[in-house]
């Protein structure tokens, strides 16, 4: 009796452990193969070669060719067309000032007066020294006409004394000249640095005096702009640039490339060009910083990709190249991006295939299939 209760026992306990094990396998999740790849880069879509190798279908997409057409923002300067410090040339005193800052003036105005009475003295001097010596020579001319009453020789010192003393007259109000300071063109007064009383002059070291006043042309105004280096091939002179500047973010001025230095600054890397701005309404000021909007064209066509296709790695920067549906990693150096593509340098050529969105994950001699995609999708 106790044999068949063990036997039944053992025949039960089997039966358990049978359905253990079926109700394990049908709950497991099957595991994908080997040769399907879990990146979302790739397609769902995958085909069995040949040789039984599984292959992934990759988006591929066409290295193009064209010129680059692009405008990035440059950083620039506006200054005066013209400026000058004027400074006294002579000693003297300050008499008036006829300006201020913000003064409007024109070329051949007066702005300040000075007095120098020393100078006066000079002239009153001078002036009398030439007379006596007009009446010493005309005299000597009237008795010359005497033979033997007159030496020739003294005649001759007669006149030239005379000669000597006019030209010292002439210096003395030539120096007179300069207690007017006058504008030597058209613009604005932007410094005042002087007023009546004071006594001013040229500097004993290098014959310059403290700036009275500043003058600037603003009507016609230099903007300054640092061109990189890369982007020197893209300058052309008498192109129309735009520009924005802080005081006025909704409108857009424009000026002329007039000006190029041929030379590149060694530490900016960069070439100063100048474009005339014209300001009849003195909306824009010197010292203000536009914001240029610079446009390149290429001298020659580039390869461009989409942005996605170039894989930037701390090794290395690549396209993953696709020929005969084999993978090859094509090192290449980055250029300009425009909109959605990037100006590339390397061993590739227009009409090469390349990966739409490379990744390292496909590495060089991978098998795949090819899903051409137009740049434009």
């Amino acid at each position: 009796m106790s044999r068949k209760i063990i036997g039944i026992g053992l025949v039960l306990f089997a039966l358990i452990g049978v359905g253990i094990m079926v109700m394990n396998n049908e709950g497991r999740t099957p595991r994908p193969s080997s040769g399907s790849p879990s990146s979302p880069l790739y397609s769902e879509a995958s085909e069995m070669t040949a040789g039984g190798i599984q292959t992934v279908s990759v988006e591929v997409v066409p290295v193009s060719s064209r010129y680059l057409e692009e405008i990035i923002p440059l950083p620039g300067e506006l200054l005066p067309f013209l400026s000058v410090n004027l400074s006294p040339k002579i000693t003297g005193i300050v008499d008036s000032v006829m300006v201020d800052r913000g003064s409007t003036v024109k070329k051949g105005d007066v702005l300040i007066q000075l007095r120098a009475p020393e100078l006066h003295a000079q002239r009153m001097e001078a002036e009398a020294q030439l007379r006596a010596a007009t009446i010493t020579f005309t005299r000597l001319q009237s008795a010359a006409s005497t033979p033997g009453i007159v030496a020739g020789h003294d005649l001759e010192l007669a006149q030239h004394n005379q000669e000597a003393l006019k030209a010292r007259l002439q210096s003395v109000q030539e120096m007179e000249k300069y207690l007017q300071v006058v504008a030597p063109f058209h613009g604005v007064i932007t410094q005042r640095n002087i007023h009546p009383g004071a006594v001013v002059g040229p500097d004993q070291r290098d014959g310059h005096g403290s700036p009275l006043v500043r003058l600037e042309q603003i009507k016609h105004l230099r903007l300054i702009v640092p061109v990189p280096e890369v982007y020197v091939g893209s300058i052309a002179k008498g192109a129309a640039v735009p520009f924005t500047v802080p005081t006025y973010p909704q409108e857009t001025f424009s000026g002329v490339v007039s000006r190029i230095s041929q030379s590149i600054n060694s530490k900016t890397r960069s070439m100063p060009v100048e474009i005339d701005v014209t300001n009849p309404d003195h909306r824009l000021a010197a010292g203000m910083f536009p914001e240029v909007r610079w446009p390149i064209r290429g001298t020659s066509p580039s390869l461009f990709v989409p942005n996605p296709s170039v894989v930037t790695t701390t090794e290395a920067t690549f396209v993953l190249h696709v020929k005969n549906k084999v993978v090859a990693w094509i090192p290449v150096r980055k250029g300009t991006r425009s909109d959605s593509m990037i100006e590339i340098f390397g061993a590739l050529q227009a009409g090469d295939w390349v990966v739409l969105r490379g990744t390292d994950e496909l590495r060089p001699g991978t098998v795949i299939e090819p899903l051409p995609v137009s740049q434009g999708s």
